[in-house]
């Protein structure tokens, strides 16, 4: 089996629709895709109606959060979505995100970069607009060469100088809460300095024992030693070690099935859930 737990539609920051997405991953030869968009569920209807024979849809996203300054990705798999608490949370983040880009604009526009809202709106459509609409501005501008050089201390990066703070959880609520809607929760990409500053590895420690299930290891922004580290530490914690793309479209350059999860894995994450369970394809 080949499992991608990891990927973004249009309707978070990814350029695929949801429907584009489950069909490409089963082009890609993916037996398995988990929908992950930022801090909403709003791609599940289309990519459940459009899923291929063949393919199983895992339900997911990807949930902001922040902790001593630092942000940090939770990967949500297989919740309640409906679950009052979680939700509200999830609409909190969402709903912060228009008044941050505008604030990310302005600051651009007082650097003296010529970008517009109207356009960023444009670009993000009917998603939820976050940093990589922006950065994808600042490429048509000539600026950076991709998303993720914009995401530096030069642009868009944490400290950056157009960077901008949105509300986000505290990451032991956000366990707290997965769990609570019979979800299964995984640290995206820990150890991916690249994006900004990281957590210390004993604050995974201390989410492990606060319920967290799992850590990515086989990501695009974890090199060879650092996916060794993690391996280690996930295997010292009692930690799930998963592997995905976090495939974006075309916004980033890595595919589909770039890097994948252990069927053994897949299976507890399945096994530990009760909110909601993965979806087979019927051919839509």
């Amino acid at each position: 089996m080949r499992i991608d737990l990891h990927t973004h539609s249009t309707a978070s920051d990814g350029t695929d629709t949801p429907a584009e997405l489950v069909r490409g991953a089963a082009a890609a030869g993916l037996d398995v895709v988990a929908l992950t968009d930022h801090d909403t569920v709003g791609g599940y209807a289309e990519a459940r109606a459009a899923l291929p024979e063949g393919l199983t849809l895992v339900t997911g996203a990807e949930l902001s959060c922040r902790l001593d300054g630092v942000s940090l990705h939770m990967l949500a798999y297989l919740f309640n979505p409906e679950e009052p608490e979680l939700a509200r949370e999830r609409e909190l983040v969402r709903d912060d995100r228009v008044p941050r880009a505008r604030a990310m604009v302005g600051k651009l526009r007082d650097l003296g970069v010529p970008v517009t809202w109207e356009r960023v709106a444009e670009i993000a459509g009917d998603g939820a607009v976050g940093r990589p609409h922006i950065a994808t501005a600042l490429m048509e501008l000539g600026l950076v060469d991709s998303v993720s050089d914009a995401f530096t201390s030069e642009w868009l990066g944490q400290d950056g100088r157009a960077y901008v703070e949105k509300h986000e959880l505290d990451p032991f609520e956000a366990i707290r809460l997965v769990k609570a809607a019979g979800g299964v929760t995984v640290f995206a990409h820990p150890l991916a300095v690249k994006r900004g500053s990281c957590v210390p590895e004993r604050t995974i420690g201390e989410l492990a024992a606060a319920g967290l299930d799992g850590i990515e290891v086989d990501h695009m922004d974890h090199d060879g030693p650092t996916r060794a580290r993690l391996r280690g530490l996930a295997a010292d914690l009692g930690l799930l070690a998963t592997g995905s793309s976090d495939y974006h479209g075309s916004r980033k350059t890595c595919s589909l099935g770039e890097y994948t999860t252990d069927p053994e894995i897949y299976g507890e994450i399945v096994r530990r859930a009760t909110g909601a369970f993965p979806v087979p394809g019927a051919g839509g």
